[in-house]
């Protein structure tokens, strides 16, 4: 299922909804009503319920439900996460331009590289980077695959880590390159809206390989990231059992599993985000995540 979260008619609460063929919405707070059947209202608590919630709402959308099409409706960030955990240096081109640009180490890391985001950073689709000149003049741009947490992952062994995975969505890693203090990243990277997040959470069983998708960004229509999921130094299950090694990921909680090469700051000369950009974060099999860069001052 492609599961989403939007808002239509005015109506400022969030709804549980489902994308269908055609680029359609399946209302599933609507549907439930309709036929009498428990179904949380929002997408965090689907997937806290676990697999007798998503069948219900599967079997909701079955017999081609009332829809309505996707222009129609609002999309909000899918839910806002317990927490975020993001992926430093996860490609090995990426790696190299880091050093070139960011005084990063030139070799590889030997383990993955992590920090956090607040949910606090998480915005939809649509909604609004914010650039303020007062703090950076360095915004840029990751584009970056998200795997949902589906059930509580702790000390987990690698082959055992894909049973914890719900799902996959897009997360824009937005980053201040002026902002790392002491070289730590959690300002730089923390900001709020620093977290576009969206638009869609794909379950597990609709891509069968996440270590095989194709992914891109584009500032204005041009094209600034170019890659494939294949490319990371360190895959979907090493990531899950390296981080449940010493924290609890649970049901909701996001990996954002690093960027490809093609960031502004490794361009020549480096080039950042502007107030009055749009921003395209693009992945195979889920969609476009598109944001654009507001003045914030």
């Amino acid at each position: 299922m492609q599961l989403l979260t939007f808002r239509a008619d005015g109506d400022p609460t969030p709804r549980l909804g489902a994308r269908t063929d055609g680029d359609r919405v399946a209302d599933l707070t609507a549907l439930a009503t309709a036929a009498g059947a428990e179904l949380p209202p929002d997408l965090l608590g689907l997937i806290r319920a676990g697999e007798p919630a998503l069948a219900t709402a599967r079997a909701l959308t079955a017999g081609a439900p009332a829809t309505r099409p996707l222009a129609e409706v609002t999309l909000c960030a899918p839910l806002r996460p317990g927490k975020i955990v993001g992926v430093g240096l996860n490609y090995v081109e990426h790696v190299a331009e880091s050093h070139r640009t960011l005084d990063t180490e030139r070799e590889l890391p030997d383990r993955p590289v992590l920090f956090g985001k607040p949910t606090t950073a998480v915005t939809g689709p649509g909604g609004p980077i914010l650039h303020n000149a007062d703090l950076t003049k360095q915004l840029d741009w990751e584009c970056e695959l998200a795997v949902v947490i589906g059930e509580p992952a702790f000390r987990v062994s690698e082959a055992d880590a894909w049973r914890h995975v719900f799902g996959y969505s897009i997360v824009n890693d937005i980053s201040a390159r002026d902002q790392r203090r002491s070289g730590q990243w959690f300002f730089s990277k923390g900001q709020d809206s620093y977290a576009p997040f969206g638009p869609v959470v794909v379950t597990a069983d609709e891509i069968p390989d996440p270590q095989r998708l194709d992914l891109s960004l584009r500032v204005n229509g041009e094209l600034r990231q170019d890659s494939n999921t294949r490319h990371m130094l360190f895959g979907i299950a090493r990531l899950i059992a390296d981080i449940s090694a010493g924290m609890t990921l649970e049901p909701g909680d996001v990996i954002s599993t690093g960027s490809p090469s093609g960031v502004g700051a490794g361009m020549v000369p480096p080039q950042f985000l502007q107030p009055g950009d749009l921003v395209e974060a693009t992945i195979e099999r889920i969609g476009t995540l598109a944001n654009p860069v507001i003045d914030a001052r």
